[in-house]
């Protein structure tokens, strides 16, 4: 058992980046949007730097990169609900399970640990991308981008789910891949866990300072 997993008896998972690589659907949906309001896709490898904030901060980016200046409100709507027609369709048609998932949330649940997930992704495609990959019973609590009032890195999501589970925050571990996840963790006292191959903008996210790093998340149980 990894150190940092000590005591703790609510483990917090970020999903993008960190349980699954989702970018090559997320890019076919966003480029399919861009075509769709007639101007040129981004493509895979500039989506994979944008994903973190949500959808609509998703699509602000790529519409903004796509025209060369930023988009209207009205535009970026319209692109948005593209988008999510467009990634409804196909959430898990080219997305994978990181190396190491299935065996950490195993191992966790075996040895009495509850599992949250929070994603800054719409709740709408939680269970969709769960059901895919036979998850769907791992986690106590899904929290969406939108499921609640404020998102990661604000610390309103991990502090419902501390306080849904009965648990003090300080017995929290929040998992991710990104700073958004380490702020959203610091800033809720839970200790952070980060892990090096998700999606963080270009940076590494050992500069947000967490409290561990692994390089699968195997290495927990």
């Amino acid at each position: 058992m990894h150190s940092v997993i000590r005591d703790i008896r609510l483990v917090a998972f970020d999903l993008d980046g960190t349980l699954i690589d989702s970018v090559p659907d997320l890019a076919v949906a966003v480029d399919a949007a861009l075509e769709d309001q007639g101007v040129a896709p981004v493509g895979e490898a500039r989506v994979r730097d944008w994903v973190g904030n949500g959808s609509w901060r998703l699509i602000e980016r790529a519409l903004g990169e796509a025209l060369a200046h930023p988009a209207g409100e009205e535009a970026l709507k319209a692109c948005h609900a593209r988008f999510l027609v467009h990634y409804r369709a196909s959430p898990v048609g080219r997305t994978r399970l990181y190396p190491g998932v299935r065996e950490a949330l195993d191992g966790l649940i075996a040895d009495g640990r509850a599992l949250a997930l929070i994603t800054n992704k719409p709740e709408a495609f939680i269970a969709p991308i769960l059901e895919h990959f036979s998850l769907e019973d791992c986690f106590g609590l899904c929290l969406g981008g939108d499921s609640l009032e404020k998102k990661k890195p604000h610390p309103a999501p991990l502090l419902h789910a501390a306080a849904h589970f009965g648990v003090a925050p300080e017995a929290c571990l929040m998992v991710g891949d990104s700073r958004h996840d380490i702020e959203a963790g610091k800033r809720a006292g839970f200790r952070t866990l980060a892990v090096p191959y998700g999606y963080n903008h270009g940076e590494p996210v050992s500069d947000s300072r967490p409290d561990a790093v692994v390089e699968s998340l195997s290495e927990l149980v």
